[in-house]
Order: C-alpha cells, then sequence, then structure tokens
C-alpha cells in the first residue's frame, strides 16, 4: 500500500490476505513491513494491534532491522484465542528528523545564530506534541519548548534539554505524526496453546486387553484403555490419539497382514468404518458404549490428557449409508460401489466418498457427525486423508464447527504435495503430519526444519517418528540408535510430536523388503504389548521418551517454532541447531548425532548473534540428556556415541530481557529479507 508514504510487504499475510495468519496463545507474533518514503527525511512506524473483542487496540513502536532499515518490526504476544487483527502505520519522523540535523549541525560548529530556524521549528513541534501528550508529559514537552527558545541561555544547555532520554521516551509514547498513513488490516487467528505445543501418542484401544490365560490376545475396551492412560500420562504426553472406534464392518473384511481371506476371529481394520451396529456417529461394541466413552474422556481429563478421536470420511460396504445414503458413493456402471485403491494398494472393505453428487446432504451429515462427538467433549481430530476430499469442504466443515467449538483441533494427515499440505492449512486446519519421517540426513533435515520454520504463519507440522501405516527403512535397519536419534530430531525441531505405540519396543520388521507396512500389522489385529516388562527389562525407550517430553516442558524455548538457527559443524553425520524463546529468554542447543551405529565427533562452531551472546564469549551450559556441565565457546568439540548418548540437549543462559526482542526478531528474520 502506498500512499504520501510506502507500506509494502506486510507480514504475516497469507494470500494477498485471504486468509488469517496462525498463532495461539503466548506465541510470539513477528510484524514487519517495509516502510519508505522520498529524501532523507526520517520515517517511524507502529503496529496497532486490537484484542479479538475489539474493546483494546495497543500500539507497538516498529524498530528497523540493522541491515535493511526499511523493514521495520515489532513483536505481540497474544493472551486468549480468537481473531486478532493488527494494522501497519508510518508517519513522517519530524523529531528524529530534526534531532539528526540539530547533532550534526552544532558537532561541525554551528552556532545558535546559524542554528535559529532549527530552533524556531523545534520550540514549534515541541509545542505541538504537548498538545497531544497526557499530564505530565505535556508539561515536560513544554518546559523543552521554553528552554529552546529561551536565547538568554547557552546553545548546549538548549539542545541539551530536548535531547534527553526522557524527552525521547515521551516522544516514543506520543509522537508527532505527520503525513500519517494507515497500512491495510491483517487477521491472526489465535487458538489454544495445544494446537502448537503438544505431544501426541497413538494407540489402539482394542490392543489394551492384554492376554487370556491360554496367551490369547484379549479384545481390549475403553475401560482397558482407560488404565493404559497412566502410562501414556507418566511418559509425559498430552494428546491419546486413537484410531476409529466405530463398528467395523463384515462384509470383504480384512484378516491379518491385510490377507483377502480372513477367518472369523480376525477383527478387521478400524477403518473400515460402519456395520449393521452402526456408523460414524456409534461404538465398536466390543470397546463399551458411548457412557463408557465418555468415562475414558473423564479419566483422560483427570491425568491432564486429551483424547483425539479419527475422522475417516470414509465407509464399509455394509455402513447404513450404504444403504441409505448410496449418493453418497460412486456407483460403477455394473451397479456396484466403487472402493477404494491407491495402486497397486486395494481396499476393498472401504468405500471412498463422492462429495459431488449431493454435496449439501453429505456436507450436512458430516457436520452432524462431527458435532455429535464434540458435544460428548472431543476436543480434537485427527483427520485421515483430508487431501483426498474437497477443500472447499473443509473450509466449510472447519468454520461451521468454530462457530460454535473454537477450541476444536484439527490434526491433517496430509502426506501430499506442498500445495495441498499449506492449502489445507489455510483453510483452518490447526496442525499438519509432514514428511519428516522420511528425511534421515543432514542435508534432508536441514532444509527441512527451515521450511516448516519459515512456513510457521501458515501451517503447524506434527513429527510422528512412525504411524501404522509409516515404518521408515532407517527404523527398519538403523537400530535401537535409530529410535532414539528420530524421537530426539522430532521433540526438538517442532513443538508438536508424536509417536505410534510400540515405538518404545523398537518395533521395526516390515511385512516386506521394501515395504513400510508393518509384519503383523496391528490395523488388523489384536496387538497387546508388555510395556512393563520392557522397562523392568531395561529393553525400552519409555525411558528416554520421559526424559524428551520433560525437557521440552521445561524449556520453552522448544515451544517455539519460529526460532530455530542451525550451527556449523564440520561433520555431515553431526546436525545442531538452536532455539530460543524471546518471552521467558530460555534457550537451547541441541547436537544429534545422525549415525546410529558409530561414535562421531567433529567442532560446533557457535552463531553467537543467534544466541545473543558476546563474540568470542564463554558460557555455561548443561546437558539435560546427561546432567553434565560444560563451558563451550566459540568452537567445541563433541563425540556422541549412540550406545550412550545419541544427543546433547544443551541449557544456555537465559537471555538478558534487554535483548530478547532484538534476539528473536534476528530469528525470524533473517531467512526472510
Amino acid at each position: 500500500m502506498t500512499g504520501r508514504l510506502g507500506i509494502d510487504d506486510v507480514r504475516p499475510q497469507i494470500s494477498g490476505r485471504l486468509y488469517p495468519a496462525k498463532a495461539v496463545v503466548g506465541e510470539v507474533v513477528p510484524v514487519s513491513a517495509l516502510v519508505w518514503r522520498e529524501g532523507h527525511d526520517a520515517i517511524a512506524a507502529a503496529v496497532n494491534v486490537t484484542f479479538p473483542d475489539g474493546s483494546r487496540t495497543v500500539a507497538l513502536q516498529m524498530h528497523p532491522e540493522k541491515y535493511n532499515p526499511d523493514r521495520v518490526h515489532a513483536l505481540f504476544v497474544p493472551h486468549e484465542p480468537g481473531t486478532w487483527t493488527f494494522r501497519v502505520d508510518a508517519w513522517s519522523d519530524v523529531f528524529a528528523t530534526w534531532r539528526n540535523a540539530v547533532t550534526k549541525k552544532r558537532a561541525a560548529g554551528q552556532g545558535a545564530e546559524e542554528l535559529a530556524n532549527d530552533i524556531a521549528h523545534g520550540v514549534e513541534s515541541f509545542e505541538r506534541a504537548a498538545e497531544n501528550a497526557p499530564a505530565p508529559a505535556d508539561a515536560t514537552l513544554r518546559a523543552v519548548a521554553a528552554t529552546l527558545a529561551d536565547d538568554t541561555l547557552d546553545i548546549d544547555e538548549r539542545l541539551g534539554a530536548a535531547l534527553t532520554d526522557e524527552v525521547s521516551e515521551i516522544l516514543v509514547q506520543y509522537p508527532l505524526r505527520d503525513l500519517l498513513v494507515h497500512g491495510p488490516i491483517c487477521e491472526v487467528t489465535v487458538d489454544r496453546r495445544d494446537a502448537l505445543v503438544n505431544s501426541w501418542y497413538e494407540l489402539f484401544p482394542r490392543s489394551t486387553g492384554g492376554w487370556d490365560e491360554a496367551g490369547n490376545p484379549v479384545h481390549g475396551t475403553f475401560a482397558t484403555t482407560a488404565d493404559a492412560l497412566d502410562r501414556v500420562a507418566a511418559m509425559g504426553f498430552d494428546t491419546v490419539y486413537l484410531p476409529p472406534i466405530h463398528p467395523i464392518g463384515e462384509i470383504n473384511r480384512k484378516g491379518r497382514n491385510n490377507s483377502l481371506t480372513p477367518d472369523s476371529h480376525d477383527v478387521g481394520s478400524p477403518w473400515a468404518i460402519g456395520s449393521a451396529e452402526g456408523g460414524h456417529d456409534a461404538v465398536h461394541p466390543e470397546l463399551g458404549t458411548v457412557e463408557d466413552f465418555v468415562a475414558l474422556l473423564d479419566r483422560a481429563e483427570e491425568l491432564d490428557l486429551e483424547i483425539a478421536i479419527d475422522l475417516a470420511l470414509q465407509a464399509a460396504p455394509d455402513h447404513p449409508w450404504a444403504k441409505d445414503h448410496r449418493d453418497f458413493f460412486t456407483e460403477l456402471a455394473d451397479g456396484t460401489i466403487a472402493y477404494a485403491e491407491n495402486p497397486p494398494k486395494k481396499y476393498q472393505d472401504i468405500y471412498p466418498l463422492n462429495f459431488d453428487n449431493n454435496p449439501q446432504a453429505i456436507y450436512d451429515e458430516i457436520y452432524r457427525v462431527v458435532k455429535y462427538w464434540a458435544d460428548l467433549g472431543v476436543r480434537t481430530f485427527r483427520v485421515d486423508n483430508p487431501h483426498t476430499k474437497p477443500a472447499n469442504f473443509w473450509e466449510w466443515l472447519i468454520s461451521k464447527i468454530h462457530e460454535t467449538d473454537p477450541d476444536v483441533i484439527f490434526l491433517a494427515e496430509a502426506f501430499t504435495r506442498p500445495a495441498r499440505l499449506y492449502g489445507l492449512a489455510k483453510l483452518g486446519f490447526s496442525q499438519s503430519y509432514t514428511y519428516f519421517t522420511w528425511k534421515t540426513d543432514k542435508k534432508d533435515l536441514t532444509e527441512f526444519a527451515s521450511e516448516i520454520r519459515d512456513s510457521a504463519d501458515i501451517s503447524r507440522p506434527n513429527l510422528f517418528v512412525n504411524t501404522p501405516d509409516i515404518l521408515h527403512e532407517s527404523l527398519q535397519t538403523g537400530g535401537r540408535g535409530m529410535f532414539a536419534i528420530r524421537a530426539t530430531l522430532a521433540a526438538t525441531m517442532s513443538p508438536l510430536w508424536g509417536v505410534y505405540s510400540g515405538y518404545e519396543l523398537y518395533e521395526h520388521e516390515a511385512v516386506a523388503h521394501g515395504s513400510e507396512e508393518y509384519l503383523d500389522s496391528e490395523k488388523y489385529e489384536l496387538r497387546p504389548r508388555d510395556f512393563a516388562a520392557a522397562v523392568a527389562s531395561g529393553d525400552s525407550l519409555e525411558p528416554y521418551i520421559t526424559l524428551l517430553n520433560s525437557i521440552r516442558r521445561e524449556n520453552p524455548a522448544l515451544q517455539q517454532l519460529r526460532n530455530l538457527t542451525f550451527h556449523e559443524v564440520d561433520n555431515d553425520q553431526l546436525i545442531a541447531y538452536s532455539k530460543v524463546d524471546s518471552v521467558t529468554g530460555s534457550q537451547v542447543l541441541v547436537v544429534v548425532n545422525l549415525d546410529p551405529r558409530n561414535a562421531q565427533e567433529g567442532t560446533v562452531t557457535i552463531d553467537y548473534a543467534a544466541l545473543g551472546l558476546p563474540e568470542g564469549s564463554s558460557f555455561p551450559v548443561h546437558d539435560a540428556i546427561s546432567g553434565a556441565d560444560w563451558t563451550w565457546g566459540a568452537r567445541n568439540f563433541v563425540r556422541l556415541v549412540p550406545s550412550q548418548d545419541v544427543a546433547h540437549i544443551l541449557v544456555l543462559p537465559e537471555v538478558p530481557a534487554e535483548l530478547r526482542d532484538q534476539l528473536s526478531w534476528r530469528n525470524i528474520t533473517d531467512y526472510r529479507a
């Protein structure tokens, strides 16, 4: 936007202000703009931040970047959910221009006579400023004007009265805003903090039943799931995600390892939703009743956990929709309904929905289902394959749910191309799965982490280390060290990370060479696990996962997404990065060995500007993993042995309060300039 002064490239701004930017309560939100004018006169800017209810607007002074004075910036931290708005204003900075002129002229030896016109302009300007300032600031400004006008005083005394820090601070609070120009109004949707800062744990309720006396798996219930929550809470997780809990179809039911020939004991895939016992608004009878599910929600709340359920918009052939709403599906020429395919995979037990035959009816039905679970107390939905459904449907559904339930979180299982992944985020999804699982070397990890940092205004990445569908080759062959490495990276690169049950037991066998499917996949059978025995024998990653979640909670720097900087390491098997929180001053430096089997060593070269430390200084570090304390400097030798520790998570001294905004902004904007 260009008026008498120029205001360009206001950020954050998504798709030309078509969509709001994202933030959560307590998150640092950076605002910047290019502000410019003709000539050499100074220009000033402020961002006016308006609270969601419109009751209050706060003006924050914007500061120029060190190496690009035309780009100005400010930070604000929203304290409540809702739609916040901001507007960048720019004006001719009368006093900065005046101070610059008289200071240079006086330094050049000009006296009172030569500065007469400048003095007169200063007197007039301070008198104007006094008219706009409340008491007692107005009296101070008038006194300055009087001193400037008093030609009986020495010129340095007259100018000195106008150049004090006190006067400068008053003029920042109550500026003269000549040639004022308003920028565009931009929106930021602020969600509850769990939308950004959260640790997820996925488990199948039906696998929580243990074994009978003969050693056969027993189908779990909501009650046995409630018992399993204690262990999850003790590990420090925040959200427990349950795959579909609805009745499972009988027609074309899959057997073990995706077999097309199930026997009578096979339980089928939970994603084949619906049978004669009900559809998306029912629960599998072997799990219990709706009342039992509500009791599970209550137990989770007691443990400070949240239950997320799966929203999988598809149906088994015997789902009630297939009988009552055939227009929800695609009917083939032979009169049958098309089942799902992702060649070479075939899903004969699942009918995908067709949103074009009768969109109003299908929209209304899905809204009814989601609202039903939200009314029962579900606050988080993990959405299965949202990129295979129309974009305008998601925009409609999420906004309609948020009309009555604004705190509901939607996680997109969007393993898809960037345009779709980020497009879904713009349409309202709170979080998204990512390609983290496939990023394993230093180059790919650096590019990936930089991308999720740069996209923080749009998308919140949830870094799952594994899923029931994805057992990456690195976990199949990398040994136990790789499990610790991947957990460390996920837990520290993003404030959101997730683990699928069995990861802590190092489950790594694939159904076939080259496949990412688990052998004896839990998608098709009961998989009870003896977690306690594994911990007792020392054969579990559970203590390390617990430690990671504890470190995340204790260090606010790890709860920020935007503030990440990589530090140079002279070994491609070692990666180092730091994070800072400008609210608390917390900062953490992470060094990870990417080789799961061999010791790796190298030198970490510190980027002092990213840490707010004097160049070349020494500083104490505390390793939150080993408990060791060291003194670090510009170059630091590191040796990490996977059999001992795969990483250092180094807690650094807090950033001094006066440097926090500057440091935070440096980390946010260096890659955007």
